[in-house]
Formats: structure tokens, C-alpha cells, sequence
């Protein structure tokens, strides 16, 4: 059988560079766990004028969430807690939180939890943490940052205590929002497992998986195949035009250990190893997963009256919530038809996965642009993708 035409979808990614949207981009595709496309283009430094090539080394930013995602599942899967199980149970100050009143203006303003958060609610963000990214000005925006919440200088255990100080934006499970309850679940497997969060993925999940190039901190060799950040227009993504970044998220990040091991956002990776975890996660192939914990992050978490929902977007009527992405619930003017029952996220740094158990395709697409998660290019190279293999 002849292998689709993926053309017209390198087209997409071709004219991004071509346009200096992106100063270069991989992209690889499979189908059933077997790779049927591969493309790369562009720069992976524009200032020494070194090609991109899939074996260079990525942000991996919010792409984090997925590998702390399977690490929590696997973890359930071994016994050690279930996704409904209260998270007071290990983390007990979390037991008694209260809860901002709705157009609240100080942050004693509030009323008690109505239920407990569990573990769950925290995987699919709708435990009522924020983010303290997307709503400066707003009361937990400036109290994360404020008590030293998203610092790299924080321990989790410390950013734990903190977080426990401060109240929820709404009652778990009655909203959905981009939160850091993923760190939350990074300091969960610290307590379950009795090891840092890093130790926890590399002994549990990369190991495993023979993830060489995916961590917290660059060995000395793989320096030189990290991908140079550049900067878009923040205010309009498809202007032309690139500025680098030589310190986002922070001076000497990745080269140097920090207090910090996020499970939100902490994590390098590269085009290989992120295919071989998607491997491990797509329906009908051997997987570290048991068969009903990997069927269950195809499953929309998401109550229908909530979705998916940033500041800059609004709500996503057309996206639920599964375990570890966005879950697309019929067709829209971002997803066609085929996508529906996929999978999929990405990180601010422009990197993006998706898996489509009814198509049997999945991906990834690593380009290094500060603020480029969901920029207009994902969504129109991935649509062309589906036209061509679905």
C-alpha cells in the first residue's frame, strides 16, 4: 500500500518559514504506530545557520503534561491511588481550601469547598487552581507570582505549601481552567513514589520507554542540539518576524539544575522521543497502560456546559477534556470532521502531539516560537494532514 501524499501538509509548514512566522519546524506523522511521514525545515539557529534536523532538542514547555499525565496514570494503574480518590489524602492541607465568591475583589473573599478535589480534577483542570500565565491582573495571577508560586527557585513541596495558602477560582468540578494542579500531581508522585519528580519519570517512564533525550537538565553532549527560542508578535501571530531568546523561561534554563521540577511545563524532549510515548498511547498497541486506563484518555472529562477556554480565545465549545489534552468534540472551523475523538495539546514554545484512534494517526510538530501553542499553523498543517491520511 502506497503511503499517502503529505505534501499540500509540508506545504503548510514550508510557508511558515518562508514567511518568518517560524525560523524552522520537524514534523512527523504515523499511522497504527508506524511512522508514514517525516519532514523537517528551516533553521534550528538562524544565527550560526545550522539546519534543523528531528534529532534536535525542543522545549518542551506545557508538552510536559502529558508525560506527568501517563506518569500519574501508571502509577494508579500499580495500585498506589485512584483518579477519584480525594486529594487530602496525600496532600491534607488541600482539604481545606476555600474558594474565591464569583467577582470577588480580595482574596478573603471567599466561601468553603463544596467537594473535595481529587486527582482527576486535577489531570483534566477542573480542580479551580489557575495558571498564572494567561490573566495578569487578576487576583491569583498576582498571588502566584506574588508568594513565589511559578519561580524555578520553588521546590515543589514549598510551592505546594504556598498554593495551599490561597484559595481555588472556583469549586472543583464546576469549571475548567489551564492550571498548575499539574504540579500538584508532580509533588503526588514525590510522595507516592519517595523520589524527586525527575527520578520518579526517568526510573518509571523514560527509562522504559528508552526516552534518552527527554529530562530536566542537558548532559553536556546534548547542549549542542538544543534548538535556538525565537519571539513572534505577541499581538498578532501572523506578522512576520522573529526576535531570539537566549533566557525564556530563565537565565541558563535547561543547562543548569533548578529548585523547580515542573510537571506543568519543566521538561526538553525531541521529535523522537515524543513519538515513542505517543506509541505507547495510541488504542490497539501494546502499551504501559492497562487497556481501560488508556481507553479512559479518550474520554471526554469535560461536563458538556464547560470546554476548553483561554483569555485570548473564549470558551472552545468544540473541545472537552481528556486525560492529558484537548478532546475534539465535533467539527469545527480549528478541527474537520476526522478529528473528532482526538487527543491532543502542545507548549507555549510552539511543540504540539495529537492521536486519533478513529483514523489510527498521530504526531508531532516541533518548532521553537515563543507563544506558538495553537498558533494558526498547527491547526492548518494538521487539517491538511487529515485530508491526505484519513
Amino acid at each position: 500500500m502506497s503511503r499517502p501524499d503529505f505534501s499540500a501538509a509540508q506545504a503548510v509548514l514550508r510557508a511558515e518559514v518562508d514567511a518568518d512566522r517560524l525560523a524552522g519546524v520537524s514534523a512527523a506523522t504515523m499511522r497504527h504506530g508506524e511512522l508514514i511521514d517525516e519532514f523537517c525545515t528551516g533553521l534550528a539557529n538562524r544565527e550560526r545557520g545550522e539546519s534543523l534536523r528531528p534529532d534536535h532538542i525542543h522545549r518542551a514547555f506545557s508538552n510536559t503534561k502529558l508525560f506527568t499525565t501517563v506518569l500519574v496514570l501508571r502509577l494508579a494503574d500499580e495500585g498506589h491511588f485512584g483518579l477519584d480518590d480525594p486529594l487530602k489524602a496525600w496532600l491534607p492541607a488541600f482539604g481545606s481550601l476555600r474558594v474565591l465568591r464569583p467577582g470577588a475583589t480580595s482574596l478573603d473573599d471567599t466561601v468553603p469547598l463544596a467537594r473535595d478535589i481529587t486527582i482527576r480534577h486535577l489531570i483534566t483542570h477542573q480542580a479551580g487552581f489557575s495558571h498564572g500565565v494567561f490573566d495578569p491582573g487578576t487576583l491569583l495571577y498576582d498571588a502566584y507570582h506574588a508568594r513565589g508560586i511559578r519561580s524555578h527557585l520553588t521546590m515543589l513541596a514549598d510551592e505546594m505549601a504556598a498554593l495551599a495558602t490561597l484559595p481555588l477560582n472556583f469549586q472543583p468540578g464546576e469549571g475548567w481552567e489551564y492550571a498548575l494542579g499539574i504540579d500538584v500531581l508532580a509533588r503526588l508522585c514525590e510522595i507516592v513514589t519517595g523520589q524527586r519528580f525527575g527520578d520518579a519519570l526517568q526510573r518509571r517512564l523514560f527509562e522504559p520507554l528508552g526516552l534518552v533525550d527527554t529530562g530536566f537538565v542537558l548532559r553536556s553532549d546534548q547542549v549542542p542540539r538544543l534548538a535556538a527560542l525565537y519571539r513572534g508578535d505577541l499581538a498578532d501571530p501572523m506578522q512576520p518576524g522573529l526576535v531570539r531568546l537566549d533566557d525564556t523561561p530563565w537565565p541558563n534554563a535547561y543547562r543548569e539544575p533548578v529548585a523547580r521540577q515542573s510537571g506543568a511545563g519543566g521538561l526538553f524532549t525531541t521529535q523522537a522521543d515524543m513519538l515513542a510515548l505517543l506509541r505507547q498511547l495510541m488504542p490497539g498497541r501494546p502499551s504501559i497502560l492497562k487497556p481501560a486506563t488508556l481507553a479512559s484518555m479518550f474520554v471526554d472529562q469535560v461536563p458538556a456546559a464547560h470546554c476548553v477556554q483561554f483569555p485570548m480565545t473564549g470558551p472552545v465549545p468544540s473541545l472537552g477534556y481528556g486525560l492529558g489534552g484537548a478532546f475534539t468534540r465535533r467539527a469545527s472551523a480549528l478541527q474537520p470532521a476526522a478529528a473528532v475523538g482526538e487527543l491532543q495539546w502542545g507548549g507555549l514554545a510552539g511543540t504540539h502531539w495529537w492521536i486519533s484512534p478513529a483514523t489510527g494517526l498521530a504526531g508531532v510538530v516541533m518548532a521553537q516560537r515563543h507563544f506558538g501553542f495553537w498558533h494558526p499553523f498547527w491547526f492548518r498543517y494538521k487539517r491538511q494532514v487529515y485530508e491526505a491520511g484519513a
